[in-house]
């Protein structure tokens, strides 16, 4: 006798598949400002794109566990764990380079919310998705115990009193939900090609986000290089202007100069895919 899957383990499959598919549309997306693509390797030394796709095929199971812990109503201690051993499979994978610890936290966040409603049978949108991880665990993001070894991003958030991801996350992700989905709906709407939606909600996230892998690589100055220069690009008319492709290319070149890669925005990005998938 063939057994049916179980609903929330398909729906958690969906879900998980999701996230792996807008993590694999931000790696493969050129022009990105001093981020790896199939391209080059932007500002990195000890990473390309294949580097990326081996923690990719690693974090499959990841997505779908936590979309399936979120449908449990797992607390964020449980969440925490799972998202522990996804950073050991990544390491492992990638020979021990953090290609996607954020996207780990920020991403896996979203996915256990998404299971959660979905269990529920709650409509996806992308608003009640990100104020669904405030509601279900801000609290305990904000008072979680720090891991042993803190990464850059924790460093720079308290070298410069930056909002890091962990404080986004607890909020709702605002930027998220108020800016850069927006820009990548709004960039859908009037461009059929994803390529430019998804370099229009790019340069949304890097114009208003105190990255904090910026900060770790350039201080203020970096950051506010970096957030300048996407502020121009957008007002310029950003991919809707003939010339973004020649601009976006020549932030590229600069960010590279300067050694600047805005990991953080490229994170904002996948997880901007990720909700509008889910809608």
């Amino acid at each position: 006798m063939t057994q049916m899957p179980d609903l929330l383990t398909d729906r958690s499959a969906i879900i998980g598949r999701g996230a792996i598919r807008a993590l694999h549309a931000e790696v493969i997306l050129y022009p990105k400002p001093g981020l790896v693509s199939p391209v080059d390797n932007g500002a990195h030394r000890d990473m390309d794109a294949t580097t990326f796709l081996r923690s990719l095929f690693s974090l499959r199971s990841y997505f779908v566990s936590i979309a399936r812990a979120g449908a449990d109503s797992a607390g964020f201690p449980q969440l925490q764990r799972l998202g522990i051993g996804a950073e050991a499979a990544m390491m492992a994978a990638t020979g021990g380079i953090n290609t996607h610890r954020g996207a780990i936290f920020s991403l896996g966040l979203l996915a256990a919310a998404a299971g959660y409603m979905a269990a529920r049978n709650r409509p996806l949108d992308a608003e009640r998705v990100c104020l669904t991880v405030a509601q279900l665990w801000g609290v305990q993001i904000l008072h979680a115990a720090p891991q042993a070894a803190a990464s850059n991003g924790e460093r720079a958030v308290r070298r410069y009193g930056a909002a890091g991801a962990r404080a986004q996350a607890a909020r709702g992700f605002p930027l998220l939900r108020q800016v850069v989905h927006p820009a990548l709906a709004a960039a859908h709407r009037d461009h059929a090609d994803h390529r430019l939606a998804h370099v229009q909600a790019l340069f949304a996230a890097m114009a208003v986000l105190e990255d904090t892998n910026l900060l770790h690589r350039g201080g203020a100055e970096g950051l506010s290089f970096v957030q300048n220069a996407a502020g121009d690009f957008l007002c310029r008319g950003g991919v809707a202007s003939p010339q973004w492709l020649a601009r976006a290319e020549a932030l590229h070149r600069d960010c590279i100069d300067r050694n600047l890669s805005p990991g953080g925005s490229a994170d904002m990005l996948a997880c901007a895919i990720f909700l509008h998938g889910l809608t």
